[in-house]
């Protein structure tokens, strides 16, 4: 059989409702967890005290996690249906974890939201939701996980349903793929219709639903990009920088440019899983063997573009942020750290601009004195040092970015213009 197309999945919501099981279960349904691994979760999950918790376990890895019950790191898993070979991004829910959300969101094709029916919508829903708009995802499916709690019912499911197709579409999704009662935990409308439970129920399983999803479009027309994971230096063969490609095509016999660090330098050799590829395109994660470049003068966090169409170097530009949580108020000079694709650098705020409405995108306040969690803003960002960024109506891909400070994420958001380059 052919290639499946691929599509990177990334399941949010809020914490508790049920994201990690809710994977578990689609892990065990698609085959990619067998009935002894499961087992073997749920022995676990009794000797930890936590008995319905053995679907959760096979997505939370670590020892602490099982202990807190709490999705930590993001975790990329597969599994594969009749159309797609999903990669799963697992966005933690707590709130500490948005930016390993943020990273992941800015990655993937499509999300699911998962909301518990009993809770109904929270107000990290919205947040999520918003986000993961900001992030550029145009596809979403919301599950309405633990419908077991209310006994199954058609009324409380289309309470649900109207809550948050209401939220969706205030927050700019045009369209919902599907909206689809699930119960994770006894394995109902998964992958089997649940129509002994809900004989109301007519649409899709979860399972349909992400066969429904379109196949994304690779960014190949727009000019390349690879932000820098990594770099080697390999006896015998020399520098090898690592990296996925986010858009555009990097091809053997290329001259690129290295930004920041102003560096050229021509593409001699490409590897993907260990085999030489003429070529690779977004989504490809490789190493490539450059000529006339020494592992010292390059680094993680630089971005490798085309010589003719090199990466934006940004001095000044223009952003659209979210502010998440921060313990005061924000104000000018500020100057956190902003992760912007695999790099890290101080930025200094320079000037807030106007304060809008998250959910409409009107004006609230011009030039206003300071922000604090929850407001939504337009504000010129001076990075400390040079960086690369893209504006969103140029390469999406390259736009967005998180705002830590003192160990949490503070904000996060994308570039909507460059003011000053390079």
């Amino acid at each position: 059989m052919a290639n499946k197309p691929h599509m990177n999945l990334i399941f949010i919501g809020h914490v508790d409702h049920g994201k990690s099981t809710l994977i578990g279960r689609l892990f065990f349904e698609t085959g990619v967890l067998s009935p002894q691994e499961l087992d073997k979760y749920k022995k676990l999950a009794q000797e930890l005290g936590k008995g319905t918790w053995e679907l959760a376990y096979a997505v939370d890895l670590t020892p602490e996690e099982r202990k807190t019950g709490m999705t930590i790191q993001l975790a990329h898993k597969k599994f594969s249906t009749q159309k797609f070979d999903f990669t799963i991004i697992d966005a933690p829910g707590h709130k500490d974890f948005v930016k390993n959300m943020i990273t992941g969101a800015s990655q993937a094709d499509a999300a699911v939201l998962v909301i518990a029916a009993k809770e109904g919508v929270m107000e990290q829903t919205r947040e999520h939701g918003y986000l993961a708009k900001v992030m550029g995802i145009k596809q979403i499916i919301v599950a309405v996980n633990k419908m077991d709690t209310v006994n199954y019912e058609e009324e409380r499911f289309n309470k649900v349903k109207d809550d948050v197709t209401k939220l969706l579409q205030s927050v700019g999704f045009r369209e919902i793929k599907a909206v689809v009662p699930v119960s994770a935990l006894e394995g109902v409308n998964v992958s089997k219709p649940g129509t002994d439970k809900m004989p109301w129920y007519k649409g899709p399983t979860l399972l349909d639903a992400l066969n429904s999803l379109d196949v994304p479009e690779k960014p190949i027309d727009l000019p390349l990009r690879l932000p820098v994971e990594d770099v080697y230096s390999i006896k015998g063969i020399g520098t090898v920088p690592v990296g996925k490609v986010i858009s555009g095509v990097l091809k053997v016999g290329q001259k690129v440019v290295f930004e920041p660090s102003n560096v050229q330098a021509e593409v001699k050799s490409i590897e993907m899983h260990h085999e030489s590829i003429p070529q690779a395109e977004p989504g490809d994660n490789v190493g490539f063997n450059v000529r006339g470049v020494d592992k010292t003068q390059i680094r993680r966090g630089d971005v490798v573009g085309p010589v003719d169409k090199p990466p934006t170097v940004a001095k000044k530009f223009l952003a659209q942020i979210l502010v998440l949580n921060h313990p005061t108020v924000l104000t000018v000079g500020y100057t956190p750290v902003f992760h912007v694709h695999t790099g890290q650098t101080a930025c200094k705020f320079t000037k807030l601009v106007k304060k809008i409405d998250p959910r409409t995108g009107q004006v609230i306040e011009e030039n206003p004195q300071f922000l604090k969690t929850g407001d939504a803003a337009i504000v010129e960002i001076t990075p400390t040092k040079p960086m690369v960024i893209e504006k969103k109506s140029d390469i999406p891909q390259l736009a967005s970015f998180a705002i830590r400070d003192m160990g949490q994420t503070v904000a996060a958001g994308v570039c909507i213009d460059i003011l000053e380059k390079r």
